[in-house]
């Protein structure tokens, strides 16, 4: 196995799948229930009204706690921008019902906690009353809570194409890596990543449409090589008028890509040439490396299987953006060198 899915998998363990708390409410507030059952083996659980002189020591990686709702901070990575109100007012009458909860994750941040994972059920338990709820102790960098953050919200598909891009945007900017270094860290394919952060080329007002769902993000990124921020917006007001399929959105912006531009310069008559009639296979090439690269490309052929492949771009910001996904791709073909 190699080293990047041992990560991969090591950071969903860090998130757990971890059972279920009960918690008590009596005169000396909320407490773990008395239970040895409910503590995972080696771990304690400390309540707030534990006495100080009876075990004093800073609580390490891997503690229970009982903490204050109001002595935990939110997460600044948290990816999710919309938490469902139906969603947290049904959890929280579920923790009224039941008092059981899974405990949150969270770090020391100063002379508070800060949340990892869990915010949904900090938001219902707080919405149900909770004045404490249980907490798992982690010690993790900016790094890990960034990781942490976006794992957990793929995991329970939370998140909007348009946040998961904007997480995965964020997290390369914030630490200087490659599509690549993410994809390993969070076990992605690096093309999911490149798919999701196209999304970001289009108008803001198209991506408020992929947030709210009335486009998806199949016809997003389709009509991305039409390139004009006017026409991507048109087309997605026209998706939305007459219920375009993604596949039908495709063809017909692969048919306004064509007919654009010509290839080649006027004829002595000064008309177009007309495109060279393209084998199925270069055709679907085509259309693959437009729908990856985001702008028109062209492949022409001769006779002699020689040929060229244009890409076009419509200014600097576009050049350097493609220049970029040109350099990432190739790092990912290069060879690697093995240890002998």
């Amino acid at each position: 196995m190699s080293k990047e899915r041992r990560l991969g998998r090591g950071l969903a363990a860090l998130l757990g799948d971890e059972a279920e708390v009960r918690v008590t409410h009596g005169q000396a507030g909320m407490a773990l229930a008395d239970d040895d059952s409910m503590a995972p083996h080696g771990l304690r659980a400390i309540s707030p009204d534990d006495d100080d002189d009876h075990d004093d020591r800073e609580p390490k990686d891997g503690d229970l706690l009982m903490l204050s709702v109001y002595e935990i901070e939110d997460n600044p990575y948290q990816p999710r921008r919309d938490f469902s109100e139906s969603e947290i007012v049904s959890l929280a009458e579920s923790l009224k019902e039941h008092d059981m909860l899974q405990p949150v994750l969270v770090r020391r941040w100063g002379d508070h906690w800060q949340l990892i994972s869990g915010e949904r059920r900090l938001r219902a338990a707080i919405h149900a009353g909770w004045t404490h709820v249980p907490a798992r102790v982690r010690e993790a960098d900016d790094r890990l809570v960034a990781e942490l953050a976006i794992v957990e919200n793929l995991q329970r598909k939370d998140l909007n194409p348009i946040e998961k891009a904007m997480s995965f945007r964020r997290y390369i900017d914030e630490h200087q890596c490659t599509q690549d270094d993410l994809g390993k860290r969070l076990k992605i394919d690096r093309s999911t990543i490149a798919n999701l952060l196209r999304l970001l080329e289009l108008p803001s007002i198209v991506q408020s449409e992929i947030q709210s769902g009335d486009i998806s993000a199949g016809h997003a990124r389709a009509i991305l090589p039409l390139g004009d921020e006017k026409a991507q917006i048109d087309f997605a007001n026209r998706i939305k008028r007459e219920g375009i399929s993604v596949r039908e959105t495709e063809r017909i912006v692969q048919d306004i890509v064509h007919a654009e531009d010509g290839i080649g310069g006027p004829s002595r008559g000064g008309r177009k040439p007309n495109k060279k009639q393209q084998s199925p296979q270069i055709a679907a090439l085509e259309q693959d490396l437009r729908m990856t690269l985001g702008t028109k490309v062209e492949i022409r052929t001769s006779s002699r299987n020689k040929g060229q492949i244009i890409v076009h771009f419509r200014n600097n910001d576009e050049f350097e953006r493609l220049s970029q996904l040109m350099k990432d791709g190739a790092g990912q073909s290069s060879p690697q060198r093995h240890a002998s």
